[in-house]
């Protein structure tokens, strides 16, 4: 009998304005709150909450070590990780230091999803070129596992300083933190996470996550290829989605936030704004969006692990910039107290 797909919650602790007065949410308030949420997604038994990293006005998580740090303070069973760590615009050696802290406040409930990020303002806001995009992810990548792997760290590079027999503290309370490598949809990102063994996390915000189907392919093949065991090369997916007692009304609550948000990054990109009709679609069967009521996600949370060939963990990103509080809690609890047994039944 295979292990139930894991479920929890992804927030980019969006700026949000109440729905039903227009109020702006202060940043103060709107972290109060976030640390509410985070701590019923612990009480009724998710598996991670993950904070992403953005260095935006419309998002208040570019600290995520902060806010996970704080989060461990106020939870006792619930995974606590990034969504992701822009590592290309970070220095390896202190995101090590800051996750091992923060398992260690946890007592080993860290994981740490490192990635390119899919917004470009973190290279000019810490200096660094956008050419070297790749190469600076693969190189930090590279010292990153090292310092993971032993206390003690010799290592050179191109994009920063080398090291020479330097030890690297704290220590995570695990052996050795959980790295996963986020990926959208290149297949050179794929097949390297492969090639390294490293468990893969997929942000998939559109389309249908079928269509995945053959780059999970090609990273198991190539994680075999370079000798490493089938259950190293975990497979997790990171998506939106949305809980409410009928379709209508999670469908309802959650469309107005996602709407704002892709009409701002289609005039930023040059895109077209999107439709009720493609948001429609999404929520729909074979589309992205785990929007709906507990038993409709739950359908969709074991149909897309049988397209993908098993995956262990689905993360919903809940948070959009026109939702309620009481919403989003509302959705939280149903994700935990009823898809998740949904999904255990199989």
């Amino acid at each position: 009998m295979t292990e139930p797909v894991l479920l929890g919650v992804d927030s980019f602790v969006a700026r949000v304005t109440d729905p039903a007065t227009e109020r702006v949410i202060g940043p103060e308030e709107r972290f109060e709150h976030l640390l509410e949420e985070i701590a019923l997604a612990d009480r009724v038994g998710l598996h991670s909450y993950g904070i992403g990293e953005h260095h935006r006005s419309e998002y208040f998580d570019a600290a995520p070590p902060v806010i996970l740090a704080a989060a461990a303070a106020r939870t006792e069973t619930i995974r606590l990780r990034s969504a992701v760590t822009v590592l290309s615009a970070a220095d390896p050696v202190r995101v090590f230091q800051e996750f091992a802290t923060i398992d260690l406040i946890s007592r080993g409930r860290v994981d740490l999803v490192v990635g390119r990020g899919s917004f470009t303002e973190a290279f000019p806001l810490f200096g660094l070129r956008f050419e070297d995009y790749d190469d600076l992810f693969t190189e930090k990548l590279d010292l990153l596992l090292k310092i993971n792997e032993s206390p003690t760290v010799t290592w050179s590079g191109q994009h920063r300083p080398a090291l020479h027999d330097q030890p690297v503290y704290p220590r995570p309370s695990q052996e050795r933190l959980p790295i996963w490598v986020g990926v959208g949809g290149t297949p050179e990102s794929f097949a390297r996470a492969g090639l390294l063994g490293l468990p893969l996390m997929i942000a998939i915000i559109g389309g249908e996550p079928r269509q995945f189907a053959p780059l999970v392919d090609l990273y198991r093949r190539a994680g075999e290829h370079a000798g490493h065991p089938p259950e190293a090369l975990r497979v997790g997916l990171h998506c939106f989605g949305f809980l409410g007692d009928d379709v209508a009304k999670a469908t309802n609550a959650f469309y107005p936030g996602w709407q704002e948000m892709f009409t701002q990054v289609a005039a930023e990109r040059g895109g077209m704004p999107p439709t009720r009709r493609a948001f429609d679609a999404m929520r729909g069967p074979d589309g992205a969006f785990f929007v709906g009521d507990p038993q409709t996600v739950a359908d969709k949370v074991l149909r897309v692990s049988e397209q993908l060939g098993g995956v262990e963990r689905i993360n919903l990103q809940m948070t959009n910039p026109r939702l309620a509080h009481e919403d989003l809690l509302h959705s939280i609890e149903l994700l935990g107290t009823e898809v998740t047994p949904l999904v255990a039944k199989g």
